[in-house]
């Protein structure tokens, strides 16, 4: 496979997941600019920041006057992800240049990283050697229509009639993603904790409850993981006897 076919390959291979994202960038796009951003902060975000979950609460957080340092950590928390996908990734992009892998790091999204790691992971491809071109096409289909779509969304936003409706659309994309991922207990505890800890703390300034919320889920996922793993080498153990 050539560069230019793993390119298309890659490209192929994201649309579909796109029929989600634009969507999402669209609501994005509208609600920036009713909670107050002016248009440039709001496509700034996304071609500068270009992370769905973290611009969603990087918007609030900057509409409702939150300093830049809870901005900056509340993000950091929920972007902690990326460092395993980066961890996953590495090594199959160690041998690329400096330049490839700055770039392949800025595209390194949910939805371009579950693509690539697919491919990556796939023996049977007879030209190894240019998969992070798949890499690359998968990132730029899926900024191309987070761009676009997040520039429809807050130059059109005086059209939608809606606006009502979008206060809690964030909430519902949310766990419409969440809930299809919650396949162990770690996961639905984590989940669940967060979503109790947030409403507890709601009321909290600067959004705070939004980041104290992140670390109670990421807290009880790891104490039932661990829970979890003691509990397994013991029940092996009486089986055994």
């Amino acid at each position: 496979m050539s560069s230019r076919s793993a390119f298309l390959a890659g490209v192929r291979a994201e649309l579909p997941i796109l029929l989600g994202v634009i969507p999402f960038g669209l609501i994005y796009g509208a609600l920036a600019v009713s909670q107050g951003l002016p248009s440039a902060i709001a496509l700034g975000m996304s071609s500068i920041v270009f992370a769905g979950s973290a611009q969603f609460i990087g918007m609030q957080l900057i509409g409702a006057g939150t300093p830049l340092l809870v901005v900056v950590l509340t993000t950091f928390v929920v972007n902690l992800r990326h460092v395993l996908y980066s961890a996953s990734v590495a090594p199959y992009t160690r041998r690329l240049s400096p330049a490839w892998k700055w770039l392949l790091a800025y595209l390194l999204t949910d939805e371009a990283y579950a693509v690539a790691i697919i491919h990556y992971a796939d023996d049977s491809d007879p030209a190894p050697a240019d998969k992070h071109w798949y890499f690359l096409g998968a990132g730029l289909a899926l900024w191309g229509s987070w761009q676009a779509s997040t520039a429809v969304g807050v130059f059109l936003v005086e059209q939608i009639t809606v606006n009502g409706a979008l206060d809690f659309a964030i909430a519902i994309t949310f766990i419409a993603l969440v809930v299809p991922v919650l396949k162990d207990r770690a996961g639905v505890a984590a989940a669940l904790s967060a979503g109790l800890a947030a409403l507890l703390a709601a009321a909290l300034p600067y959004k705070l409850g939004l980041m104290l919320a992140a670390l109670v889920g990421i807290v009880a996922g790891l104490v039932v993981e661990s829970s979890l793993n003691v509990a397994r080498p013991e029940e092996s153990l009486m089986r055994d006897t």
